[in-house]
C-alpha cells in the first residue's frame, strides 16, 4: 500500500512539474514588450510548483518510512506533520533556490532527488531567457 503512495505521489508530483514547464515555454510576451508581468508571474507559479512538487515526493518518501532528510546529522523527528511538512518544503526551496544550507540534508535516494531538483533550479531561469529570446527573434522574422 505505501508502494502505491509512493507512486502516486511520484506521478503528481511530475505531472505538475512538466505541466509547469509547459506554461514556461508555452507563455511569451506580448509583440513590442520586452518583459511581461504574465510571464513573471508564470516564472514565479512555475518555481512554487516545482517547490511544492519535489517537497510532495520528500513528504511521501518520510512518510512511507524511507528516511531522506537529517537535519543536523540527524533523523527528522516526526513530532508533527506540520513540522515535517515545513522540514520538508524549507528543504525544497532552499534546493531548488540555491544549492542548500547544509542545516537539512539528504540521504540515501534523497540526494539523487536533490541533485535533478538543483540542476532543474539552475536550468529554470536559463529556459526562461532562451524561450523569450527565440520568440523575439521568430517575430522579428515575420516583420
Amino acid at each position: 500500500m505505501k508502494y502505491l503512495f509512493l507512486l502516486v505521489v511520484f506521478l503528481v508530483a511530475a505531472l505538475g512539474i512538466g505541466m509547469s514547464f509547459y506554461l514556461l515555454v508555452k507563455q511569451q510576451p506580448a509583440e513590442r514588450q520586452r518583459i511581461s508581468l504574465r510571464n513573471f508571474v508564470v516564472l514565479v507559479l512555475v518555481y512554487v510548483t516545482v517547490t511544492c512538487g519535489f517537497g510532495a515526493v520528500y513528504l511521501g518518501l518520510e512518510v512511507t518510512g524511507h528516511r531522506v532528510l537529517t537535519e543536523g546529522g540527524k533523523l527528522i523527528a516526526h513530532d508533527s506533520v506540520f513540522h515535517l511538512v515545513e522540514d520538508v518544503l524549507y528543504f525544497s526551496s532552499v534546493t531548488l533556490l540555491t544549492v542548500g544550507y547544509g542545516d537539512i540534508t539528504p540521504q540515501g535516494i534523497g540526494r539523487w532527488i536533490a541533485m535533478i531538483q538543483a540542476l532543474i533550479g539552475y536550468l529554470l531561469p536559463a529556459a526562461f531567457v532562451v524561450t523569450t529570446v527565440f520568440y523575439r527573434e521568430r517575430q522579428r522574422q515575420h516583420l
